[in-house]
């Protein structure tokens, strides 16, 4: 395995380090990677466990198939973005915007292995599972969806359609997962900042 790839490896651990035992924890790392990698469909449970250092019967030792392995993955990573946003400070409605902005996109820079597969990768779980991280994905809307509209409220953004604008803005940070890659001329908090002020000046009324 290159060096780059140890790096994500090592950040994919942070992602999950709430996970336990450490072998459920090498599962999901190894399963992340290898389904950004690769898709969930190419992607085999083989696959999975020679990356985690496992054999292939250890898989079903902790996740009933490749698709629980998929949910936790998506799960996890719905839950961590949920609290990013949730957490979002600021003196007023454009700094809280703009904070709110430069951290969604920067942990889909940051963590794009794990993006890519939690934004990517929805259609391959079961119905069930996707209701559940539907739910995740309907509350990270609604959070974006606040910070714009207190500056609407304050009239310092200019949405005519709110519901629309919170999508470009959640498209906008999303898409950063499938174009990134390390030792790019940006780092992820220069992306964050980047796209932050690109949102703020598409929202603020013109001169």
């Amino acid at each position: 395995m290159t060096t780059t790839g140890l790096d994500e490896f090592a950040l994919l651990d942070e992602t999950w380090r709430s996970v336990t035992p450490d072998a459920a924890r090498r599962m999901l790392i190894a399963a992340a990677h290898a389904f950004a990698g690769k898709g969930y469909h190419a992607t085999t449970t083989r696959d999975i466990a020679s990356l985690a250092g496992m054999s292939p019967a250890a898989v079903y030792i902790h996740y009933r198939s490749k698709e629980e392995l998929l949910f936790n993955i998506s799960l996890v990573g719905h839950e961590t973005s949920l609290k990013l946003l949730s957490r979002i400070q600021g003196g007023d409605v454009v700094e809280r915007l703009r904070n709110a902005v430069a951290a969604f996109a920067g942990w889909h820079a940051e963590f794009h292995t794990t993006a890519r597969v939690v934004q990517y990768e929805l259609g391959a779980l079961s119905p069930e599972h996707h209701a559940q991280v539907a739910e995740l994905r309907r509350q990270i809307d609604q959070q974006m969806r606040s910070y714009i509209a207190d500056g609407v409220a304050e009239g310092v953004f200019d949405v005519p359609d709110l519901k629309g604008a919170t999508l470009a803005v959640l498209s906008l940070c999303i898409d950063v997962a499938r174009w990134y890659q390390p030792g790019g001329k940006r780092t992820p908090d220069e992306i964050g900042a980047l796209y932050a002020d690109l949102v703020l000046r598409m929202l603020r009324p013109a001169n």
